[in-house]
C-alpha cells in the first residue's frame, strides 16, 4: 500500500505530470534517486496508469459540452458490445458511463458547436437502435479536475 510520501507523490504528478523526479524529490523530502524509484514502482504496481497531456477544449475547437442519457433498446450481451463499438469508433465521445436507475449510459460530448453535435447524434443513431437519448448541454464548467483523491489510499 502506498504511505503518505507515496500519496504526496502522486498528488504532485496529477497536478504536473512533467515534473522531474527531482523536483518531486525536493517537494516531498527526499533525495531524487529513491524518490525515482517509488515513482517507477507506483507505475510498476499499477498506481500510474500513463502520464498525459490535458488540452485547453476551447484552443481546440470543441467548447460545447453535451450530456447525453442512454437508455438501451434491450439489455443484451450483444447490444452492449455493440454499442461499445459504436461508441469506441467516435472520438467526441470522450466519456461513457454504465449506471444503475432509469439511465442505462451517460455520454459526455465534446463538439464545437451544435451542428457538429448533431452529426454525432446522427452517427450514433444509425449505428445502433436506442430506447431513448436524451442530450443536455452543458452552460458552465463549474469544476473539472482529473485529479483523484489519494487521502483514502493509505487507510
Amino acid at each position: 500500500m502506498p504511505d503518505a510520501i507515496d500519496c504526496r507523490i502522486l498528488d504532485l504528478l496529477q497536478e504536473d505530470a512533467l515534473m522531474s523526479s527531482a523536483t518531486v524529490a525536493e517537494q516531498v523530502g527526499l533525495s531524487p534517486t529513491p524518490c525515482w524509484r517509488r515513482i517507477k514502482k507506483l507505475e510498476d504496481d499499477g498506481y500510474i496508469l500513463k502520464r498525459v497531456a490535458l488540452l485547453d477544449r476551447r484552443k481546440a475547437n470543441v467548447p460545447l459540452t453535451v450530456f447525453v442519457a442512454v437508455k438501451a433498446a434491450r439489455h443484451s450481451m450483444e447490444w452492449l458490445e455493440s454499442f461499445r463499438r459504436a461508441i469506441s469508433s467516435m472520438p467526441e465521445i470522450v466519456e461513457a458511463w454504465r449506471l444503475t436507475g432509469e439511465t442505462d449510459y451517460l455520454l459526455r460530448v465534446v463538439v464545437p458547436d451544435i451542428d457538429a453535435y448533431d452529426e454525432v447524434y446522427k452517427r450514433l443513431i444509425s449505428k445502433l437502435e436506442f430506447s431513448n437519448l436524451s442530450s443536455s448541454l452543458a452552460m458552465e464548467e463549474m469544476k473539472f479536475t482529473t485529479a483523484i483523491p489519494t487521502t483514502y489510499m493509505a487507510r
